[in-house]
């Protein structure tokens, strides 16, 4: 069993750049019924990611949580919904 949920993360707005605060992660391209396959990325050790699918670049934040997201709106909680702007 996994001992922690992997942040899953979308680009409907198509923006160039997503910095998140996970270095494991699912991308789905835009929100269902527009995504693509629901892909695991790992950064491993380096802070940027590119997905194969469509192309957005993540970049890794430390000072961001694991399922956080700048812009905020590009996170998905476990529901599948978008996560709630953090003040």
């Amino acid at each position: 069993m996994a001992d922690h949920v992997v942040p899953h993360f979308h680009n409907d707005a198509g923006i160039p750049v997503i910095e998140i605060g996970a270095r494991e992660f699912k991308c789905v391209g835009a929100r269902p019924p527009f995504d693509h396959p629901h892909i695991f990325c790992d950064m491993g050790d380096v802070n940027e990611f590119i997905c194969p699918y469509c192309s957005t670049l993540y970049r890794f934040d430390a000072k961001l949580r694991p399922a956080e997201a700048r812009p905020a709106s590009c996170a998905l909680n476990d529901a599948g919904s978008i996560e709630p702007a953090v003040s």
